[in-house]
């Protein structure tokens, strides 16, 4: 997962972090587990992503599934 990626898609959204956490559905600290590496966003949380105007769909590969870039 690319988390430089996320935080560059959640900010040009006009939005923060928290508020992402916030409309994904997870806590802040899971935010920080998944973006470290230490778990994986489940497909609903991705699909959120897109559906909520976070991640454009034709960089979801990039975000989610790059090599360890984080």
């Amino acid at each position: 997962m690319d988390k430089l990626l996320l935080e560059y898609f959640i900010k040009k959204s006009g939005r923060n972090i928290e508020t992402y956490c916030k409309d994904v559905g997870m806590s802040r600290s899971a935010y920080f587990r998944k973006t470290h590496g230490e778990s994986e966003f489940t497909q609903g949380e991705i699909q959120d992503s897109i559906d909520l105007g976070y991640v454009p769909r034709d960089s979801v590969m990039q975000v989610f599934f790059a090599e360890k870039v984080s």
